[in-house]
């Protein structure tokens, strides 16, 4: 290399002492969202940080990670914005129909598409928003993923809610965070919006382009509420190897946030 490698290398055990020493312990339920390479270089790669993860909630805890399949969206709505229009048609005819076993996560990152596949994971129905997890919640967290409810009541997000569960945000900031997604459900704000959103789904043993209707997501302000929730709550940021660490209980930051947004959006 021509330039000095600024990378540390992490063991297994590394991740365990250091992720520990931001507070993850035994049966905690937890959403992780990360970024392998902000790690440093990773003895092992995304299957050996899925193992410390594993490893430090034991059997009494449960894991989550994003597994979302957006591009099985109506083309209209910009998921496919490199293919050209009169495309579009052809798209919505022979789209796969999601399937939780094979369809990737996309976008989500190479430990969120590993995990998604570890022996014993479970994953939602969602066709395109759905959640994978592994341990003790596993089942209640991913059965009934409603259509039109991706982060509402009783929804992936919720249920973490009612476990009282963590967010772990690894070398990624709070645009990353779904969990933010079920307060904008929760809070009442006047250009709150709702949309139709279509997918591929196997019914009744064959493929529809299934509609349904739901609330449009707004990202927008994510970083900002986050930087203001921070420096509000003295939210500590660790280092994991050379990554940023927020580890936070997400039912006061889901009840910061709807007071948040009820002041801030319109």
């Amino acid at each position: 290399m021509d330039k000095k490698d600024t990378r540390v290398i992490l063991t297994k055990e590394d991740l365990i002492n250091q992720f520990k020493s931001c507070g993850l312990a035994k049966g905690q339920t937890i959403f992780v969202h990360t970024s392998l390479k902000s790690l440093g270089f990773v003895v092992g790669g995304a299957e050996t940080l899925i193992r410390a993860l594993i490893e430090i909630v034991g059997e009494e805890g449960t894991l989550m990670m994003p597994s979302q399949t957006w591009k099985n969206l109506d083309p209209s709505t910009g998921v496919h914005w490199n293919e050209p229009e009169q495309w579009w048609p052809i798209i919505r005819e022979n789209w796969p129909a999601y399937d939780k076993e094979v369809t990737p996560a996309i976008g989500m990152g190479v430990v969120a598409e590993m995990f998604r596949k570890w022996p014993g994971a479970k994953r939602t129905g969602h066709p395109a928003r759905s959640i994978a997890a592994f341990g003790k919640h596993a089942d209640y967290i991913t059965k009934g993923h409603e259509l039109s409810n991706i982060f509402g009541k009783n929804s992936p997000v919720d249920k973490l809610y009612e476990l009282d569960g963590y967010v772990l945000l690894i070398g990624v900031g709070y645009e990353k965070n779904t969990s933010l997604h079920l307060a904008e459900t929760r809070a009442n704000f006047s250009n709150k919006k709702f949309m139709s959103e279509s997918s591929a789904m196997m019914m009744s043993g064959k493929r529809e382009w299934v509609t349904y209707n739901t609330q449009a997501v707004d990202d927008q302000d994510f970083v900002k509420l986050g930087k203001e929730y921070d420096k509000e709550k003295n939210i500590i940021i660790h280092k994991v190897g050379n990554a940023d660490v927020r580890f936070i209980r997400q039912r006061p930051l889901i009840d910061w946030t709807v007071e948040w947004m009820e002041k801030n959006r319109d």
